[in-house]
Order: structure tokens, then sequence, then C-alpha cells
């Protein structure tokens, strides 16, 4: 790890360093079941990209509003950015997004570093976390995946390059869901491989898998469907848009013409 992962990572274990300790009692809010009948799209909400700047004018007033018409577009999950420092989250966002999309799983998007981060977004309504398999080590990513599967939450393990792939790929032996993504963008540097998606289509393993990044349009879902993927991580688009419920629902349906 180096630049801008690494300081993610010091971060992230500082803030883990803080969390309380929890007991069975926290964990009072349901789990979400992720539908994989079809292909689908992890809606994202963030307000602030470091790349692409601000993403969110209206800030924490639109969380609500934007979870509900990302859950009417049909939205198969809900990701929710919790990074404090560059991408101005919390985990308050997590929970008001859960509780505004009682129905649709949501999941907690972060630079995550030790098992206690999983609870805290078991706590506040996740239904299932992303982890960056090139942040931990084999023992620490383990431990995470277990403490994921023993709480019914799914997880995302996200790759940037072809031995990520392959790591990611073994622990597809767990006895919870898991998925496997690609990011086009590489978090050391933040530099975007516009050619990874379809680069690592010959390379997916049979797994449910999410393309991350890039993805703009219906156009782009079904290519990425086209390549092997079941699933699209789609963030700024959305932000973006003005019609976010009907994009979800345009993208979901180019894909799922693809996948059938």
């Amino acid at each position: 790890m180096s630049d801008f992962l690494e300081g993610m990572a010091k971060s992230s274990a500082a803030r883990a360093a803080m969390a309380p300790s929890f007991t069975d009692a926290d964990f009072d809010k349901p789990v979400v079941p992720l539908s994989l009948d079809r292909f689908g799209v992890i809606a994202e909400i963030k307000h602030r990209s470091p790349a692409e700047g601000p993403l969110s004018p209206e800030g924490d007033s639109h969380l609500y509003s934007r979870a509900r018409a990302y859950a009417a577009g049909g939205a198969a999950a809900i990701s929710v950015l919790t990074e404090p420092s560059r991408f101005e989250g919390e985990l308050a966002h997590l929970e008001e997004v859960a509780a505004a999309a009682p129905v649709t799983p949501v999941m907690r998007k972060d630079f995550l570093v030790e098992p206690v981060q999983v609870l805290e977004a078991r706590k506040a309504g996740a239904s299932g976390v992303l982890l960056i398999t090139t942040m931990l080590d084999d023992a620490k990513l383990r431990a995470m995946l277990d403490c994921a599967w023993d709480h019914g939450m799914f997880v995302l393990l996200e790759s940037f390059d072809e031995e990520d792939l392959k790591r990611s790929a073994r622990y597809l032996d767990g006895q919870g869901q898991l998925l496997i993504g690609v990011n086009t963008r590489n978090l050391r540097t933040l530099e975007v491989d516009g050619d990874r998606l379809q680069n690592f289509g010959p390379l997916l393993p049979q797994a449910t898998c999410v393309a991350e990044s890039g993805l703009h349009s219906p156009e782009d879902a079904a290519r990425v469907a086209g390549w092997g993927y079941s699933m699209a991580l789609v963030g700024t688009a959305l932000m973006r848009s003005d019609d976010p419920t009907r994009l979800v629902a345009a993208m979901t349906d180019a894909g799922a013409a693809v996948c059938s």
C-alpha cells in the first residue's frame, strides 16, 4: 500500500481504536437479504469524492430522499460511504439510510481494517460491508469475513489488480455471501483504468462479480454484463443525476437484458 490507500488505512485504524465494545443486544436492526436473481445495481450515497470533489450540494438533507429514490428504482442494495476525512461520511448516514429504505439492504463502504468496524456497521443497520483485499493480510481478512458472516451480512470484496482478484477468489469457500468486486479506480493512486473491467472479464471467478466505478449509463451496465459481471456499483453518476430512480431502473434493466 502507498499514498492514498495507506493514508486511509492509518486513519481507519485510528477510528477503529476508538470504537466501543458491543454486546448481542446492540444488533437489534434486521438484516435485509441481498437478492441475486437478476442483474443488480448497488446504488451509492456519498457526499464527496477525492477524485470528483463535492457530490451532494444538499448535504445531509438529501439522505432520506436519495435512499428512497434508489429503492424506488429497484436498487439491489444501497452503499453508504462512512469515511469522514476525504468523503465527508459518517456512521449516522448509514443508520439514516437503513431507516429510510427498510426493505433494501444497505452496505457500509469504508476502508475497514478491524472486525469491530464490521460490528459498528451491523449496529447501524448495515446488511453488508465492503472490504478491500489489498489492505488486509490473510488472518485479518478471514477474521473480518467471519465476523460479517456470523452476523448474517454479505461482503463485497474489492480487487484492483490480477493478484488481488486471485486472492479474493480464495475466500469463496466461506460460509457466507461473498461478492467479488473489480474497481476501475486504483485507490493507491486514484487513477482510473478504463479497460480493467473488460480485461478482467475472462479472469472472473464463478461468483457474483461486481463492476465498480466509472459506470454512468444503461449502456455501461449492458457492457459490463456482457463481460461477465452480474452487478454494478454506481456512485457519482447517481449522485449527480436529476432522476436517480429512473437511472437505477434503466441500468438494472439494461444489465438484466444481457444476462437473461
